[in-house]
């Protein structure tokens, strides 16, 4: 009997979901050998969520290969017994999704550009049309070592507050959504800005930044009405990038 005759046609969705999310991070080369991880809440399922079997590249990801945990890092589901979970990515997850119940989907990555703003003390810059989004809405985690202590887990999550993204300094990217769609989109700009930032402190000539006022009409821009429509329909845009391989990851 298949994984997908076993679960609940809501949990298969979801494995479907995140199975083609990891591919597109891996499409948009977002990824970290096998060390960076995104999880997602299972449905209908209080304090369960969805990780990737630790040692899969996030370019093969399945639907199947993905684990059932809880809070405490157990796997909770005799189906999933013998695969592993990255523990870091347990702590920086299990976190989050414990705490704010509004988040589904966590995405955490190691990119060059992300970890390079990372490590400048200014942080994120107001320089570019995609940092704006992020103005005043971005929150930093200073580095404590790579995450396998739950006693972090409190700190991360006072650190994020009310924000859908963090910097984690020295380190990289987090980004956080009420869907899979949502999260991607979050880490997708953050990425770019990054990414613009690296490049324009790279040339050597003086920046030009907004006028506050400027700043802070455009971060509005991106909460306005309508802009749910529009992630939706970027990431059905991204997923046809991928079109050729679902009956591959959904499975």
């Amino acid at each position: 009997m298949s994984l997908k005759e076993i679960v609940s046609a809501n949990e298969w969705d979801a494995r479907c979901q995140l199975a083609a999310l990891y591919r597109l991070i891996a499409y948009y080369r977002m990824t970290d050998l096998i060390d960076t991880h995104i999880s997602l809440r299972v449905p209908d399922e209080n304090g369960h969520f969805l990780i990737n079997h630790y040692g899969i590249p996030f370019e093969k990801m399945k639907a199947s290969d993905l684990v059932k945990i809880d809070g405490e890092g157990n796997i909770v589901e005799h189906y999933d017994a013998g695969k592993t979970v990255n523990v870091a990515g347990f702590v920086i997850h299990s976190a989050l999704h414990a705490a704010r119940p509004s988040v589904h989907c966590v995405i955490h990555t190691h990119t060059a550009d992300g970890i390079a703003v990372s490590a400048q003390k200014h942080g994120l810059l107001p320089i570019s049309q995609h940092a704006l989004k992020f103005y005043k809405k971005v929150s930093y985690h200073e580095y404590e070592g790579v995450a396998l202590s739950t006693e972090e887990r409190t700190r991360l999550v006072q650190d994020l507050g009310n924000h859908r993204v963090m910097i984690l300094r020295n380190h990289g990217l987090l980004a956080t959504g009420d869907s899979v769609q949502r999260a991607f989109h979050e880490i997708y700009f953050l990425e770019r800005a990054c990414q613009a930032q690296i490049k324009a402190l790279a040339g050597g000539a003086e920046l030009h930044f907004p006028s506050e006022l400027v700043c802070e009409h455009t971060t509005k821009q991106f909460e306005s009405k309508g802009v749910e429509q529009i992630i939706l329909n970027a990431w059905n845009a991204a997923l046809s990038l991928i079109e050729q391989q679902r009956e591959e990851y959904c499975a």
